[in-house]
């Protein structure tokens, strides 16, 4: 008994800890983006972290995909959540976006995935349309404060804007596929297989990059954290979110990272937080819990 209640809590909390974790990923940026190009870094990052799962998949004894259909559906979701939206983001960040106006592009995920779902015959409540739109009107408020902040370097331009839609439409395809395509599966090896074929599709691009990775203490601190953090922690407690939810509930989380992100950034680096950034950040809050909601 007390182990199926900690089971049930750790399922309570396993969106908040995925939200944590994700809000970390510009910041890291700020500290990693500086010393390294993006593709250059996100490939060692794919590297360093198939290094971390191989060892803990051979010592728990871990089966792999048995099909080669299961091996195909998760190297495309490898791609598409990996190379395809982190290359995006950190592509557009290093091209000049800022990241108020890059969250809100991405951001846009959970409103492109309820009106697929709506196109393709899926129920999405008039409750979940609500809180998708109150969640984005929140979204606008608190990166709102950012817009033009940075200058000319955090401006918006055909190169940066076409890698932020990029990312956008590979974390919303990748999500609508897993769900759809992906059989369940141990997390460890679904990953190994995800960050292997991203890792192929982006060690070409490496070569088109002149710019050297500059390895000091922040970049060091960067990479530890992605490899460790966000694609160890919060890479995996997406794939299981998506295994086990509706889709729309689960991308609707998304809206709740660019206010915490706002939050991290406040603690670490003393940004500050207005009460615009407040009010957003409660009315997002209101509207996930619509989204998320379970009905009676």
């Amino acid at each position: 008994m007390p182990s199926s209640t900690q089971d049930n809590a750790w399922l309570r909390a396993m969106p908040w800890v995925f939200v944590l974790i994700w809000s970390t990923g510009f910041i890291v940026a700020r500290y990693g983006m500086p010393h390294a190009p993006p593709m250059k870094f996100l490939a060692v990052r794919y590297a360093l972290s198939i290094a971390c799962f191989l060892p803990w998949i051979l010592i728990a004894g871990v089966k792999w995909p048995t099909s080669r259909a299961q091996w195909f559906h998760l190297a495309v979701t490898g791609v598409l959540m990996h190379a395809g939206y982190l290359g995006g983001v950190w592509a557009a960040v290093k091209a000049g976006m800022g990241s108020g106006l890059s969250s809100l592009i991405v951001g846009l995920q959970p409103v492109l995935t309820a009106i697929w779902l709506s196109g393709t015959g899926s129920k999405v409540s008039g409750r979940q349309w609500l809180g998708l739109l109150m969640g984005f009107a929140g979204l606008v408020l608190v990166v709102s404060r950012k817009f033009g902040a940075g200058g000319p370097g955090d401006q918006a331009n055909w190169l940066n804007l076409s890698f932020a839609v990029m990312a956008l439409m590979a974390i919303t395809v990748g999500t609508l596929y897993q769900k759809r395509f992906v059989a369940a599966c141990d997390v460890r090896t679904a990953n190994a297989v995800q960050l292997l074929a991203a890792l192929l599709v982006t060690l070409p691009l490496t070569l088109l990059e002149a710019e050297r990775m500059d390895w000091n203490g922040e970049l060091i601190g960067a990479m530890a954290w992605s490899v460790l953090g966000l694609t160890l922690g919060g890479s995996s407690l997406l794939y299981l979110l998506i295994q086990r939810g509706a889709a729309a509930s689960v991308t609707s989380l998304m809206y709740l990272v660019p206010p915490c992100t706002a939050l991290i950034a406040w603690v670490l680096f003393a940004e500050p937080i207005t009460a615009v950034t407040l009010a957003g950040t409660a009315l997002t809050a209101f509207g996930v819990a619509l989204v998320v909601r379970t009905g009676r």
